[in-house]
């Protein structure tokens, strides 16, 4: 079994052979495989000990001339210098092996003493509570659940097991997390839908009485704010991955294993589908539906309905084709109208010249 010497609160130097990585990675050593392993780092960083990975050829010739004990590459790969570690994509094993080296804090069960919990709340006696969070009245945290601190669970939410909220996270009534999410610093789940009708001149509030089911290993980042449905739940399916300062409105859907990148906003009671990409600053009209497995490119606009596997850009935004062809189209303009100009005055010269010429005769 491999050896761990603590250095800090998250730094652990582990020791792993190279075979042992490769079997956690179902790849293959192209080398020593008793070669010592002892960190993670980029080429450029690397020590002696260190595991770096390479997925082009740019990569690799930095790799193979760094420090670095052994290289994490593909298949298509050859060294006569380093030990490989070859798997069918480099990518996803440095994704699964960076944890080994590098992995989350352990936090101790229990509840810190300035957290204030209801008396009706239920929290597991295996779940971390830090300082100066509130758990609301017959809130549940689930098994190893991790409060780190200023947390605010408000009455009737559910945590389920593993899951983390990091400083002031803020969940209002009824708001329902599942197992192993993440939800970063500072973000607001539940918080009124922006419902308001006119009446006499004045915006007369419409009550927000639904709320927010997130479901198994979603991760939420920091300062965004999903607000609850009007009537019934707004729901972040399964699997999605929301980035930061996402507004996502009342009683929107977002399928399961989906991308909502930075800075998008998605208006009410739109439905997104399954593996839907938003890329940021994408703004999505309210009552839409956005079809499974479609995608929509950075600062785009959308005011219609996207059918499955699409992928659209622009503002408004349209098939990408579509849009490809009309800004071909824009960057011709300029020629286009000189051109035109060009006519026009040689138009205007013929007009002038055969206004002097006398009149035909028969």
């Amino acid at each position: 079994m491999p050896g761990a010497d603590t250095v800090g609160p998250r730094r652990l130097i582990m020791s792993y052979t190279a075979s042992e990585i490769a079997e956690r990675l179902q790849g293959k050593v192209i080398g020593d495989p008793a070669t010592s392993l002892t960190g993670f780092a980029p080429a450029g960083n690397a020590k002696p000990g260190d595991l770096t990975f390479a997925e082009n050829e740019i990569y690799f010739a930095r790799a193979e001339q760094s420090a670095a004990a052994a290289i994490l590459v593909d298949e298509t790969f050859e060294s006569s210098r380093k030990v490989l570690i070859r798997v069918p994509n480099a990518r996803v094993a440095f994704a699964k092996v960076l944890p080994l080296f590098f992995p989350e804090a352990a936090f101790p069960c229990g509840i810190h003493p300035s957290t204030v919990v209801a008396a009706s709340a239920q929290i597991d006696p295996t779940a971390h509570v830090g300082p100066l969070c509130l758990v609301g009245e017959n809130a549940r945290i689930g098994a190893r659940a991790v409060l780190y601190g200023f947390d605010y669970v408000d009455a009737n939410c559910q945590v389920g097991d593993e899951s983390h909220l990091f400083p002031n996270v803020t969940l209002y009534p009824r708001t329902q997390v599942g197992q192993r999410v993440r939800i970063h610093a500072g973000t607001v789940i539940g918080s009124d839908g922006f419902g308001y009708v006119l009446d006499a001149g004045i915006h007369r509030k419409v009550p927000q009485i639904g709320f927010v089911i997130v479901q198994d290993d979603v991760e939420i980042g920091a300062n965004v704010t999903i607000d609850r449905g009007a009537l019934g739940p707004t729901i972040i399916g399964r699997g999605t991955k929301i980035d930061n300062l996402v507004q996502i409105a009342h009683n929107v859907i977002i399928g399961e294993h989906s991308l909502v990148v930075a800075q998008t906003g998605i208006a009410g009671s739109t439905k997104l589908g399954h593996y839907v990409t938003l890329a940021g600053q994408v703004g999505v009209a309210g009552h839409l539906k956005i079809g499974s497995r479609s995608t929509v490119a950075a600062q785009s606009g959308v005011m219609r309905d996207i059918g499955e596997g699409e992928k659209w850009f622009g503002t408004p935004a349209q098939p990408d084709r579509q849009m490809k062809r009309q800004l071909l189209a824009l960057q011709q303009l300029p020629e286009l109208l000189r051109r035109v100009s060009d006519l026009e005055k040689r138009l205007e010269a013929l007009a002038d010249s055969g206004a002097s010429d006398p009149p035909a005769t028969t």
